[in-house]
């Protein structure tokens, strides 16, 4: 595993009675899980194995903590392992690596169940109403940008104009959305970024 210098930097920041705890547990981390990355995630310091978290510690004002993720939480610290203010606090080096040996498995067995993926079942066409016809083809400039547009711009302006309940507001919506295209807007436009 390589050492990640913003791990360093965070241990050396560290109050004087954690930095023993935290090169401890890292060191631990190292020996357990040679495959895996150091880096830091919510500010603290992690380590990874294909991304995905195995461990991460931390220090506090008067304590640290150390969580392997996955197994759950226990007592009133953060971390399956109390607060920890010594290195007598710890539990045995060797459950540690068993646990820490476990939580890489599990993580890894997770990543090699594959989910099919979802098919969805294309939308129906929207046939194209023949007065918006009309309307994009009296306009050139309206019907070269239409046309220009992605499928998915075009089916938001068929769905709004059809969907319109009445025929006076489907010739307030064909006449807005020709103005629109014609300066090459789609139509929800006000809410694009950029």
């Amino acid at each position: 595993m390589a050492k990640d210098t913003r791990v360093d930097a965070y241990i050396a920041g560290a109050a004087d009675f954690a930095r023993p705890i935290l090169e401890h547990l890292r060191d631990l981390a190292h020996r357990a899980l040679p495959d895996a990355d150091e880096t830091i995630k919510w500010s603290r310091p992690h380590f990874t194995v294909k991304g995905k978290n195995i461990a991460g510690m931390a220090e506090f004002k008067a304590h640290c903590i150390f969580t392997i993720h996955g197994e759950g939480r226990q007592g009133e610290a953060m971390g399956q392992y109390g607060r920890i203010t010594a290195l007598a606090d710890l539990p045995p080096d060797a459950d540690l690596v068993t646990s820490l040996q476990a939580a890489r498995a599990r993580v890894l067995q997770q990543g090699s169940a594959r989910k099919e993926p979802v098919v969805r079942a294309p939308k129906p066409e929207i046939p194209m109403p023949d007065d918006f016809a009309a309307a994009l083809a009296a306009v050139p400039a309206a019907q070269a940008a239409y046309d220009g547009f992605p499928p998915s711009a075009r089916r938001e302006y068929l769905e709004w104009i059809t969907e319109a309940k009445s025929e006076a507001t489907r010739h307030k919506r064909v006449a807005q959305a020709i103005e629109w295209i014609a300066e090459g807007k789609k139509r929800h436009w006000k809410y694009q970024r950029g």
